[in-house]
C-alpha cells in the first residue's frame, strides 16, 4: 500500500492500446502516487489496484519504488501521502 508508483514515458499511439484502467493508472502515475492514491482516485477497491499496479509492473508499464527506512524509521513524508490517501477512500 506504500510503495510508490511512477510510470515510464509511453508515446500516445501505444497508450491507445492499453484498457481504459491501465490508461488512467499511466496517467495518474506520470507524478508519484501510493497504491492507496491510486485506489482512491480511480474509486476502486485496494485489492483491485494492488492487482493492476501489479501486473502492469509486470509488464513493464509501472516503475515500483520501494520506501526506504531511514535507520528503522519511516519516511514521514511517505507517511503523509498514505494517511492522505487512505482519508480519500
Amino acid at each position: 500500500m506504500e510503495t510508490l508508483i511512477s510510470s515510464y514515458s509511453i508515446p500516445d499511439d501505444e497508450l491507445a492500446l492499453l484498457t481504459p484502467e491501465q490508461e488512467s493508472i499511466v496517467v495518474l502515475c506520470r507524478s508519484v502516487r501510493s497504491v492507496a492514491e491510486i485506489s482512491a482516485l480511480l474509486r476502486v477497491p485496494l485489492g483491485v489496484a494492488r492487482v493492476l499496479v501489479a501486473d502492469m509492473a509486470d509488464e513493464g508499464l509501472l516503475l515500483l519504488h520501494q520506501p526506504r527506512l531511514n535507520q528503522g524509521h519511516p519516511d514521514l513524508h511517505m507517511l503523509e501521502r498514505v494517511l492522505s490517501g487512505l482519508r480519500r477512500l
